[in-house]
């Protein structure tokens, strides 16, 4: 009977060891590297178990490599995927570049990876351009017609310029100032309409793509809609502006006015009130210029017939000559 447990517990060791070292020793894709003329030892393959490198995202764009002739070792990729790059991408656009005679070292297409961008893409892109649509861009002509245009740019990645060069939004953006600087330099907007090719002509001549990572082939514009008139907007705000300029000042004179006014009336008002206290204080002189013997009684009666007659004279003023008061006729009669 111990006999037995001792047999099975061999039996679970020798399997749990074989375990391991399958796992360790990647058996069938040592063997496949050998099938394609690879050279990759055992050990190699323990050393990325050990590292934490997964063996077959080294050994398979290894072996993809070789097949295309490409001149790149096990310590690269290795090096490439712990940095964190994707080594089987490197790989597809190095074959990529091959196949286009478009010259890429290992070492550069590493670096336009771990850079984030896209390093099969621009490849791709090298070989087959891309065309960038441009949203509408709003320009307005020196007659102050605004047009509306929209461009397609057609662009192809510059490898050597990949890592450090400006993105897409730089190439749009420029494109989008071209326009505006070439339609606002236009005396009439119908030149442009009846040109389109002259933004073309004239954005494409300005060298947008220096610093980014394209080289612009060709601007063609593809839609130029006419839209407001801002010439004629910005004329009638700036002539309401002037209204609403002069009925401020116009308000400030009134004002002004109604204020002087209210002044001069409060100054007669205050005049006034000085006349009468002055006619009051008459009396009181009479009487006192008479009880020490300034005046006379008959001085005093000359005075009242005077003020007498400059009261009918100012009646007579106000009413008319007699003859043409009704009251003289009925004297008459």
């Amino acid at each position: 009977m111990s006999a037995l447990i001792g047999s099975a517990f061999f039996i679970i060791l020798v399997i749990v060891g074989i375990s391991i070292f399958l796992h360790f020793v990647p058996i069938g894709l040592w063997i496949s590297a050998l099938a394609a003329g690879v050279n990759v030892g055992i050990f190699t393959l323990v050393g990325m178990r050990l590292r934490r490198v997964p063996p077959s995202q080294i050994v398979l764009p290894l072996i993809k490599a070789n097949k295309a002739g490409l001149d790149v070792n096990v310590n690269q990729l290795e090096a490439h995927f712990l940095a964190g790059g994707d080594v089987d991408k490197v790989i597809d656009a190095l074959i990529a570049a091959h196949r286009a005679e478009i010259p890429l070292p290992f070492e550069r297409s590493a670096a336009i990876d771990l850079a984030g961008r896209n390093v099969l893409e621009a490849v791709q892109m090298s070989v087959n351009p891309k065309v960038i649509e441009t949203p509408f861009v709003s320009a307005v002509a020196k007659n102050g017609i605004e047009l509306k245009v929209k461009a397609r740019v057609t662009v192809r990645a510059n490898i050597d310029r990949l890592v450090g060069g400006a993105g897409e939004a730089t190439i749009l953006a420029r494109v989008g100032e071209g326009i505006v600087t070439t339609v606002g330099s236009t005396d009439d907007h119908k030149e442009v309409l009846a040109n389109p090719d002259y933004i073309s002509r004239t954005v494409l001549t300005k060298g947008l793509d220096s610093g980014t990572a394209f080289e612009i082939l060709s601007i063609d514009i593809a839609d130029v809609d006419v839209g407001r008139n801002i010439g004629a907007e910005l004329m009638t705000d700036q002539a309401e502006a002037e209204k609403r300029i002069a009925q401020a000042k116009a308000e400030e004179r009134r004002a002004m006015a109604v204020a002087q006014e209210q002044e001069m009336r409060a100054f007669t008002q205050e005049m006034q009130a000085k006349v009468v206290e002055a006619q009051a204080d008459v009396p009181k002189a009479l009487a006192v210029a008479l009880k020490e013997g300034k005046i006379g009684v008959m001085d005093y009666y000359n005075m009242n017939n005077v003020l007498a007659d400059t009261q009918m004279r100012e009646t007579i003023a106000k009413t008319g000559p007699v003859e043409n008061n009704p009251k003289s006729d009925d004297s008459k009669k």
